[in-house]
């Protein structure tokens, strides 16, 4: 297991950083085995009168003194790897040195199967740093192969479902390398799981309509029948009923297939602002549908429920709402 820390202790008006470790691995230029006799370190210009100077560990420091030389020189050999990989280990955020060992690692045709393995160390400590996931992006397209990419980013997503990184990283995956197969099922799994998983809802709605062949009406059927079994579990919970928003946009005839489940929820004297909100919008296309048709006037009551009771924070986009229908049904009686 990699045991990353990082902290800044401060000194006047300075910070010192300490530097990240590996558990079992001494200091990281005590590390360092290669021979740098050959090369002028270039210190940090912070100008002559630094406002809040930061205070680098002498680890941190001789390592990018070292850094900024060979990158003038644009040197890439395995002694610059090494001291690339010592620079991450103590700040695993530096973009630029991300670029540049990108830059080694493909000027030297290092094996890229062993970077993954650098970076599966790294990510287990840093499984919310963008570099880390842009980098492995780089190098498994470079690879062209995607094999063990989703058991990467399961074992991420096990510690943390709703990481954004790992979320956005899966649909490239699954997209560049065609692993769309079993996608659907790894978002009931962890819907199962915690039905409030907003991450997964939002990777099913993608998966449903970007896989190859599109979205048929058997799907939209199964995916309707889906989500209601899930919004009964959980009524308050919005993910679902987004969900279902963009199921409806993809339906030919959207509402018509809801109604009856819309009137269940209202007669159980569900008084979930989602529901409310649903059968406005039911109310309102109803009327669009039929010209010459008034507004269901429980849609004005329904506005005024929402803004007094059960969605006030919204209250002026409720009132909002109510004027619309009315001008709808006033401009129909008129």
């Amino acid at each position: 297991m990699l045991a990353l820390r990082a902290g800044f202790r401060f000194m006047g008006n300075a910070r010192r950083i300490e530097p990240f470790t590996l558990s079992g691995i001494a200091t990281p230029m005590a590390s360092t085995s290669a021979d740098w006799s050959d090369v002028t370190p270039i210190p940090q210009d912070d100008g002559p009168n630094p406002l809040v100077p930061i205070a680098y560990s002498s680890d941190y420091k001789q390592a990018m003194d070292l850094f900024r030389a060979i990158s003038l020189t644009e040197e890439k050999s395995p002694r610059v790897l090494e001291l690339l990989g010592n620079i991450i280990e103590m700040n695993p955020a530096h973009y630029t040195v991300w670029k540049y060992r990108q830059d080694v690692i493909f000027g030297t045709n290092a094996n890229l199967e062993k970077e993954l393995d650098f970076v599966d160390e790294v990510a287990e400590g840093q499984a919310k740093n963008y570099q880390i996931w842009h980098y492995r992006q780089v190098i498994v397209d470079k690879l062209g192969d995607g094999s063990r990419e989703l058991n990467f980013i399961n074992r991420i997503v096990d510690e943390d479902s709703k990481n954004y990184h790992a979320w956005s990283y899966r649909q490239w995956v699954v997209n560049r390398f065609n692993l769309w197969d079993g996608e659907m099922q790894y978002t009931d799994d962890l819907l199962v799981y915690d039905v409030r998983n907003n991450s997964a809802w939002n990777h099913r709605y993608y998966v449903l309509f970007s896989r190859p062949g599109g979205v048929t009406e058997e799907d939209l059927e199964n995916e309707i029948d889906f989500v209601k079994h899930k919004i009964r579990q959980a009524p308050n919970n919005p993910s679902p009923w987004s969900y279902l928003s963009g199921l409806l946009e993809a339906s030919s005839k959207p509402f018509s297939r809801i109604s009856e489940f819309l009137f269940e929820l209202r007669d159980k004297e569900i008084k979930s602002p989602h529901l409310l909100s649903m059968l406005i919008d039911m109310y309102e296309a109803q009327a669009k549908e039929n010209p010459g048709s008034q507004v269901n006037p429980d849609a004005i009551q329904i506005c005024d429920d929402l803004a007094t009771r059960f969605d006030v924070i919204r209250r002026n986009y409720w009132q909002y709402r109510k004027k619309q229908l009315a001008a709808h049904i006033h401009a129909d009686t008129s």
